[in-house]
């Protein structure tokens, strides 16, 4: 079943990609993903793409160098694009929304092609480029 997040975003854009049911306590996490990632849409005001959002842990074991703890796991996670932005501008807009208070502290992580965030409640950051 699909829905609306918020203004931009429904849950399945979020969902597992092999169809794995999203547990119920995963999908309060993914609500307040979506609502921070809300916060990067509106004031860019540019389509964000959800590469990858929650990944069953049977999903996420296929994904090469993906952590067994990985915050896409919990729900916590999404990697994202933002068509005509790099990632590492992506991934700046992210931590000047975090210090302004509007985007919630967690892990920021610069890939080639997109841009990791969680919402895992502390800092972390990374670079994979």
């Amino acid at each position: 079943m699909d829905f609306q997040l918020t203004n931009n975003f429904s849950k399945s854009e979020f969902d597992s990609k092999d169809g794995s049911t999203m547990p119920a306590d995963v999908l309060k996490n993914i609500q307040e993903l979506a609502k921070n990632l809300q916060v990067l849409r509106d004031f860019v005001g540019k389509k964000i793409t959800i590469n990858s959002g929650y990944r069953s842990p049977k999903y996420n074991a296929t994904i090469k160098n993906a952590s067994p703890k990985s915050q896409h796991i919990l729900g916590k996670a999404a990697d994202i694009v933002i068509q005509g932005v790099s990632p590492k501008k992506v991934a700046q807009t992210i931590e000047n929304l975090i210090k302004e208070g509007k985007m919630k502290q967690g892990g920021i992580g610069i890939y080639k092609t997109f841009t990791h965030y969680d919402i895992r409640g502390v800092k972390a950051r990374w670079q994979m480029v």
